[in-house]
């Protein structure tokens, strides 16, 4: 299988990898994989077809350079611009308090990537709701490779995630086994069986997009969030709902933490780009002192 090849000049210094990497669900994720050039490879199921993506920046040229294989290769690259943050909009914000002053200064060239794909964001993020990441990381990839399918091109160990047909039809006792919990599971399923409806709300104002996703029994706020700042790039998609979130930012901006309505209240002079924010202080690394004990994963679902 031949690769189609694209090579992009963006009008910024883009960190391709970085930008990228936001679609990564943990290090052992099998639809995301760093080969040892330090390419970022994604499986992707694109529109027109099950597609492998390789990119990888050239410092000399300031390019960004990507090959990719399988039927939906010509979508994939054609998307590589606004996936990497090319029609992100900054225009409107103003960071204000020296620590995201100093985070800007610190990383000029981040962007919101959108990748266009709804599914793609939504059903890991179902998988992450009110579990720690390592049970959620694992859920994930059990669910890719005892459903999913091996992705086109050269690389011997990338997946696509299931299609939707194919997650309407996992059995209950596999979403144990993957310790996914009946209220999640029966939540992707809801959103596996209106997925055509789910992927057009990328071409909505974000505000409708929100509505319209978040009427799918099991997905609230959080889930929708999470799903919006990846497939939609939008930047107010902040995670209220978050374990960490609102007490981090709190902490970061007046060295208390908050829950989400003093959250709500802490980002209302950034709105329009509240995930913006977020974003900027997690770069810095700006999180609260971590007192107590951490959550564990749960031990009454079978293994």
């Amino acid at each position: 299988m031949e690769a189609v090849e694209r090579r992009w000049r963006p009008a910024w210094p883009c960190p391709a990898r970085q930008i990228l990497s936001v679609a990564r669900r943990g290090a052992g994720d099998p639809t995301y994989r760093v080969d040892d050039a330090g390419a970022h490879w994604r499986g992707i199921r694109a529109p027109t077809g099950p597609t492998a993506l390789r990119v990888w920046e050239t410092a000399s040229s300031g390019e960004v350079c990507a090959e990719a294989w399988g039927e939906g290769a010509e979508w994939v690259l054609d998307q590589l611009p606004q996936m990497l943050g090319a029609e992100d909009d900054w225009s409107g914000f103003e960071p204000r308090h020296p620590l995201l002053v100093e985070a800007r200064r610190r990383h000029p060239h981040w962007r919101i990537g959108r990748t266009g794909l709804v599914m793609e964001a939504l059903v890991p993020a179902i998988i992450e709701q009110k579990v720690t990441g390592q049970e959620a990381f694992m859920g994930f990839r059990r669910l890719v490779r005892a459903h999913g399918s091996r992705a086109p091109g050269p690389h011997p160990d990338l997946w696509l995630q299931p299609d939707p047909q194919r997650l309407v039809a996992v059995p209950s006792w596999d979403w144990l086994r993957f310790r996914v919990d009946p209220a999640r599971s029966r939540a992707v399923v809801a959103a596996a069986r209106v997925a055509g409806s789910l992927e057009r709300l990328t071409g909505l104002p974000h505000p409708e997009a929100d509505r319209r996703m978040r009427s799918v029994p099991g997905i609230g706020v959080w889930t929708s969030a999470e799903t919006r700042v990846r497939a939609h790039g939008d930047p107010d998609a902040v995670s209220f709902g978050d374990y960490h979130v609102a007490a981090d930012i709190g902490w970061a901006l007046t060295g208390e933490p908050v829950d989400d309505a003093g959250l709500a209240v802490l980002l209302r002079e950034w709105a329009g780009h509240r995930y913006r924010v977020q974003g900027l202080l997690g770069l810095a690394g700006a999180h609260r002192p971590r007192r107590g004990p951490r959550m564990s994963p749960r031990g009454h679902l079978p293994g």
